[in-house]
């Protein structure tokens, strides 16, 4: 079991003076973070999140990979990869004891695959939802249940007969032949004269049966089903084993010695360089449908345009354009790390690794090779140059706020964008949240746990519940193997036109929603930027010689509440939220008191 991670925090200052606006640091770097080693440990538990992060960052190379925010995605499509081979080998390990079994057995193991059929519909009428609905989960329940009772029947059936209460006469091979040859599935006709179709499957006869079985075939019988069952442990054995080296809290932040890393081929080793040079880059290289794709879900998306008015009680106005405006909302947003002076060395707030950065979109249609991104430095540069005084369409700039908590599960951003034009200040404040890691995820080391602490009846009992569907369920593992293996031969994508992400791994293993204390430091987090945002563009005004009152009534109308930005402004006071008020000494529009509301009016 792992526990919470508690960052070491700095010490007081001498002399109780307040510690250095610049961050001490993030407490862990993204390859080693909480988020990403969930995240690996999900690639082994979940197949289908496995199957879309391969064919996201391996199967489609050609596109860039979205802004991996606190995580590593080439390291999670590392043990991705791993995990998909690990499978593929014991599916073809089980599904090959099935085909040597069926002769061996005289054809015996050909009727426990109607059961483990049955099992595999069941799943797939049940279908991916947590909660489907009562059309689905009804007749799933009902085939489900079916064919675990026809397997147990037959299954109980082959122990007795094994253990001495079959009929010896006619269990020789050289008097009844095959059972295949014998119940219709391996000859020309049955030893009664009557053929065998699929309802035989789920009606068997079992009278008709147990006169066909021999002790050697129920011994064969017994035998291949547990090896399948050892297979089964052991898979889920080297599971447990590697949650408790590799990918245990205590070794995962040593990448270097990560075997997922060292084992896979070229390929891997040619997009894993690009996958860590494009995730974290200030340059987000973006698909013109999904431009914040890898930053979780809006948030109450801020847009509003208010006009340059001169303030009459000011001599001058002064120039006022982009980067003046962002240049008064950085001091403020860095103020946020620094703890109460009274609050001494114990504050432990994640405000205090906040980040701070400016990042440039730009659409990836266009691109010839996805190495022509531009993520040098110095071309980064010259984009962000030109990039901040334009209002443009396609590329866009934005002061990016990140704040990173519960160890980098819960992910809150905040794009902020101003553009002065033609006398007029537009604000755009984009919030997005990344959620916790899935449920099933997080709890991958408690389930690793109990199963290496389990005793060998317990571990025993858990394999050999999972031998019935065993047949279908490789079967689907290794055509989806196939499958992949024809696309990657057959789809071009290596010399395809570069494109924008599709899908990011961390939005693709969240939860739907995350607790109450999670929702309610998501919403200090983005209300504590909100607020300075706001503040640094009043400010920015105000000393630029420009009304504020017009400007304050629209924060006031589009905002939910919560937010509060008073007084020092030249007079200005600011106020959102349900029943709070707002008066400008300034003049003009917001002269009178404005009601605060709840309302998304832009105004």
């Amino acid at each position: 079991m792992s526990t919470a991670f508690v960052p070491q925090q700095p010490q007081p200052t001498s002399g109780g003076a307040p510690p250095s606006s610049a961050p001490p640091g993030p407490a862990t770097p993204p390859h080693a973070s909480e988020a990403t080693r969930l995240l690996c440990a999900g690639t082994y538990l979940d197949s289908g999140y496995r199957d879309r992060v391969i064919e996201q960052l391996h199967l489609n190379e050609q596109r860039i990979v979205a802004p991996s925010l606190g995580l590593d995605a080439a390291r999670v499509l590392a043990h991705a990869l791993r995990a998909r081979r690990q499978e593929l080998l014991w599916a073809g390990l089980i599904l090959g004891l099935w085909v040597i079994g069926l002769p061996l057995t005289g054809g015996l193991l050909f009727v426990f695959l109607g059961p483990s059929l049955m099992l595999a519909a069941a799943s797939w009428i049940r279908g991916k939802s947590a909660n489907p609905p009562l059309y689905r989960r009804v007749p799933a329940f009902f085939v489900r249940w079916w064919g675990r009772l026809v397997f147990a029947t037959f299954l109980i059936l082959a122990l007795v007969v094994a253990f001495g209460g079959g009929d010896d006469d006619s269990s020789s091979y050289g008097d009844s032949g095959s059972f295949g040859d014998s119940y219709g599935y391996g000859g020309s006709y049955g030893s009664y004269g009557d053929s065998t179709g699929p309802s035989d499957l789920l009606f068997p006869d079992f009278d008709r049966v147990s006169g066909l079985i021999g002790p050697l075939q129920a011994w064969l019988v017994i035998v291949v089903f547990a090896l399948i069952a050892g297979c089964v442990a052991a898979q889920r054995g080297q599971f447990a084993r590697a949650m408790g080296a590799e990918l245990s809290p205590q070794r995962f932040p040593d990448a270097a010695g990560d075997p997922a890393e060292r084992a896979e081929g070229q390929r891997f080793q040619r997009l894993k360089q690009r996958i860590r040079i494009e995730q974290h880059a200030p340059l987000v290289m973006y698909h013109e449908k999904r431009p914040f794709c890898g930053a979780g879900a809006a948030y109450e998306t801020w847009v509003l345009a208010v006009e340059l008015r001169p303030d009459e009680t000011k001599k001058e106005q002064l120039p006022l354009n982009n980067r003046a405006v962002l240049e008064k909302i950085r001091p403020l947003l860095e103020q946020l790390r620094l703890p109460s002076e009274f609050a001494g060395h114990t504050v432990r707030d994640r405000l205090r690794w906040l980040e701070i950065d400016e990042c440039v979109f730009l659409p990836a249609e266009g691109l010839r090779r996805r190495e022509e991104a531009p993520y040098h430095p110095q071309a980064f540069e010259d984009h962000r140059a030109r990039a901040v005084e334009e209002g443009a369409e396609k590329r866009r700039h934005f002061l990016r706020i990140r704040v990173g908590g519960w160890e980098e599960e819960l992910v809150v951003t905040v794009f902020v964008r101003v553009h002065t034009q033609g006398r007029m200040l537009m604000l755009e404040i984009a919030p997005h949240v990344l959620l916790p890691v899935r449920e099933d995820f997080k709890d991958a080391d408690r389930t690793a746990h109990t199963y290496r602490h389990n005793n060998v009846v317990g571990k025993a009992a858990w394999a050999v519940a999972r031998v019935p569907g065993s047949a279908a369920r490789s079967l689907v593992t290794l055509g989806r193997g196939v499958g992949y293996t024809w696309k990657l031969l057959t789809g071009g994508h290596a010399g395809a036109l570069p494109d924008g992400p599709a899908l990011s791994v961390r939005e693709l293993g969240s939860m739907d929603e995350g607790s109450r204390f999670q929702e309610m430091d998501a919403s200090r987090y983005l209300r504590s930027v909100q607020d300075r945002v706001a503040h640094g563009v009043l400010t920015a005004l105000a000393e630029s010689g420009y009304q504020t009152g017009e400007f304050v009534q629209k924060i006031v109308n589009i905002s939910s509440g919560g937010v509060n930005v008073e007084g020092g402004v030249h007079g200005s006071t600011f106020a959102v939220g349900k029943n709070a008020t707002a008066s400008s000494a300034n003049g003009g529009a917001g002269s009178a008191p404005q009601k605060g509301t709840s309302g998304n009016d832009n105004g």
